[in-house]
């Protein structure tokens, strides 16, 4: 039971992650080359604290990661971020949501959640 609800809840946050105007953002700006939270803030239009909160909820995620970190000019650290994600796909099915994410290093999830629609919606004749 508790399994269950874990795995509703994991298509259900992925779904979120991939779908939030933010997130969706800079997981398609960080599939090429790594950017700095800066790069991503100024090209993307998202306010550097937005930029950095949706930076760490995707690390967590595991979909994006600092590839490295450089020195400036000023001698601060920057970090460097890289999508994870080389394609994911959100289906909606008769009864069904599915989230698939296929990752740069070969291995992929492939969650379903199967909603019962008839228990949902069950009419009551008086």
């Amino acid at each position: 039971m508790l399994a269950d609800f874990v795995v509703k809840m994991h298509v259900l946050e992925t779904s979120k992650l991939l779908t939030e105007e933010y997130t969706a953002k800079i997981l398609m700006a960080t599939m090429g080359r790594a950017k700095s939270a800066f790069e991503l803030s100024d090209a993307l239009g998202i306010p550097i604290a937005a930029c950095y909160r949706k930076i760490r909820v995707l690390e967590d995620a595991g979909l994006i990661r600092c590839s490295e970190r450089r020195l400036t000019q000023s001698g601060k650290r920057m970090s460097m971020y890289k999508s994870m994600v080389r394609n994911a796909n959100i289906t909606f099915e008769r009864n069904k949501i599915r989230a698939r994410i296929e990752m740069e290093d070969g291995s992929s999830t492939d969650d379903c959640l199967d909603i019962d629609l008839g228990m949902m919606f069950k009419e009551t004749h008086a």
